[in-house]
């Protein structure tokens, strides 16, 4: 991985939207620090689109649509991007489930939770899980002292025999019946809200991430970056981002963001 900070600035200026995770990408030890929040207004400003891609619950996303200087927000891993239209004080929601799916779904994941939780008594439901509408994220090292590894691949096991998606995060495992996934619904995303193919216009884009559940993303996108905590992760990433910044999380995207300003002659961050 090459630093960001030799990308040729002929590159950064063409950027135009930026794609994010959320958790140790725009935060720290699991706060967003005014710097990051900062960054994300900043880009914003400069006329370049940031959209989070996040494993996080569709409570937080109604949220982070309607009160971040975002263009949107793909949320629990692909299964919705929510965007709020201001003009028009509107939320507008897109799924890639109909909600009757979602409720049988959902359904059967409340099952395969209570399965997880005997199987693996040191990790925890997510805090958060009320606020689901799709997926079942089983903390790991959020709330709970952080497993080791052979405890978090038996719940990435547990779900998979249960014939689920599971993805590891930084901190849960997310698990979900479907096919969908992070970048799915970002092209979905890119194509309604932004009348953008990130396919054939992947110059124009960057992704930002930290994780092994950013790997798809890393993959697929044109310029993909890590923060400097994705170091840590290097040996269990299939595709590894093509560049990694000096700070870690949000201080890494700040960074981040201010060398994209800056390639369009605006000011630091």
């Amino acid at each position: 991985m090459k630093l960001f900070s030799e990308v040729p600035q002929s590159v950064l200026r063409e950027i135009r939207y930026v794609f994010t995770d959320i958790d140790d990408t725009l935060t720290d030890n699991g706060s967003l620090r005014a710097s990051a929040y900062s960054a994300i207004e900043a880009l914003d400003n400069a006329g370049i689109g940031v959209v989070p891609i996040t494993g996080r619950p569709a409570g937080w996303c109604d949220l982070i649509a309607r009160f971040w200087p975002v263009r949107g927000v793909v949320g629990e891993n692909g299964a919705f991007y929510f965007r709020y239209q201001r003009q028009e004080t509107r939320m507008e929601r897109f799924y890639a489930d109909s909600k009757s799916q979602r409720q049988e779904k959902q359904k059967k994941l409340a099952e395969l939770a209570t399965k997880i939780i005997e199987k693996v008594p040191s990790c925890a439901v997510s805090a958060d899980q009320a606020y689901r509408e799709t997926d079942l994220a089983i903390d790991f090292a959020e709330d709970v002292p952080r497993l080791d590894d052979k405890e978090i691949q038996h719940i990435v096991t547990l779900f998979e025999e249960a014939g689920a998606t599971a993805k590891v995060s930084s901190i849960h495992v997310n698990g979900w019946f479907g096919q969908y996934d992070k970048l799915s619904m970002a092209k979905c995303f890119a194509a309604q809200c932004l009348n953008l193919d990130l396919d054939q216009d992947g110059s124009t884009s960057i992704f930002i991430g930290d994780s092994p559940n950013d790997a798809p993303m890393f993959e697929s996108f044109e310029h993909s970056v890590g923060v400097a905590n994705i170091r840590a992760f290097e040996n269990q990433l299939k595709t590894p981002p093509r560049y990694v910044t000096d700070g870690h999380g949000g201080v890494g995207f700040v960074e981040f963001s201010e060398l994209l300003i800056n390639a369009r002659g605006g000011s630091e961050v």
